[in-house]
């Protein structure tokens, strides 16, 4: 892992203290990403009291390779601006509690969220920013040499194949980022696609092309992963002829997209999309009044531009409506 993204862990081994569970406050942030931690910058500054949970600081952008389309930022690792994030979420002095929410439930006019770790919090609104997790490949091998040599993150595990010959699988722009940062490592990069076109914006497709480390293995998937006490090699099917070959590696990251938590929301109860994402109208309202939600989870972010910028900016949307509805329903002087 980078060695610059630290995660400040507010939840304790031995539980989170009733000064953090036995109040109620203004709006309850489920996930730490992009969305949530804009929100929570927004809430606090409209003075409402404010609490985030989350299983981690950062979501997906604390996975990334460098991004260059931040605003303010030409050029700066994930990890690093997940710290930048989480500084500016400190200085507003909102507790960041590390846990997973298990269900939201109403509880009269309030909302009662309960977690893994047995805890339970109320709050008058629930902002639900909980992102998506990384999809898997599902092939035999892969939970196997998981940390032994297939991984999910290239910043985190990017280092440790210093010199070595890795694989990337998947053709969008976190295949594509995750490629060009291994370059800076690996001796040698392929990158698996299943399609004969690759999915990522063109800026990143032209670094690709160029880069003499990286190799693009076209119309191809993975069936197999092998090795002994470490990943050796992938076994891998082209798509068009089902010619079966090996690749010999040292590493594999795979970045083929994501998907919602459904079944949280399920749980909760949220009206959702065919492929299980939240439906929210342009204020970031849930069909369950008093609980929005914001960033990737939601159904009105495109699947194909799943952008920090368009995260932060729902969070912040999501926080403004949150606030009106508090201060329509309870005013000024709400205890």
């Amino acid at each position: 892992m980078s060695s610059t993204f630290k995660i400040s862990v507010t939840k304790m081994d031995f539980g989170v203290s009733e000064e953090l569970t036995g109040k109620v406050y203004d709006t309850i942030i489920i996930g730490g990403g992009p969305a949530g931690l804009s929100a929570a910058i927004y809430a606090a500054r409209y003075g409402m009291s404010t609490i985030i949970i989350t299983e981690e600081i950062g979501g997906q952008v604390g996975k990334s390779g460098w991004v260059e389309n931040y605003l303010g930022y030409t050029r700066i690792m994930g990890p690093d601006l997940v710290t930048k994030f989480e500084e500016h979420v400190k200085y507003y002095n909102v507790p960041i509690i590390i846990d997973s929410v298990e269900n939201v439930e109403r509880d009269g006019e309030l909302f009662k969220v309960y977690t893994l770790n047995g805890d339970e919090y109320t709050g008058r609104t629930i902002i639900i920013a909980v992102g998506e997790k990384k999809r898997k490949l599902n092939v035999p091998g892969e939970d196997a040499f998981n940390g032994r040599g297939v991984s999910y993150c290239a910043p985190c595990d990017a280092p440790l194949f210093k010199g070595k010959v890795v694989a990337v699988v998947g053709g969008g722009d976190s295949a594509a980022s995750a490629a060009l940062l291994l370059t800076e490592y690996a001796s040698k990069v392929y990158l698996i696609h299943r399609r004969n076109q690759l999915r990522a914006q063109k800026y990143y497709q032209d670094l690709l092309l160029k880069n003499p480390k990286i190799e693009i293995i076209w119309n191809a998937v993975v069936k197999e992963l092998q090795g002994d006490k470490l990943l050796r090699k992938a076994v891998l099917q082209r798509v068009d002829t089902k010619e079966i070959f090996e690749l010999p590696l040292d590493g594999l990251f795979v970045e083929i997209g994501a998907e919602p938590p459904i079944e949280l929301f399920k749980r909760i109860g949220l009206e959702l999309s065919q492929d299980g994402y939240i439906k929210v109208n342009h204020l970031m309202e849930t069909g369950i009044l008093g609980i929005y939600a914001a960033g990737d989870c939601i159904d009105l972010t495109p699947r194909d531009f799943r952008q920090i910028v368009v995260a932060a900016g729902q969070g912040a949307l999501a926080a403004y409506s949150a606030y009106n509805y508090i201060i329509r329903k309870y005013g000024f002087n709400r205890r």
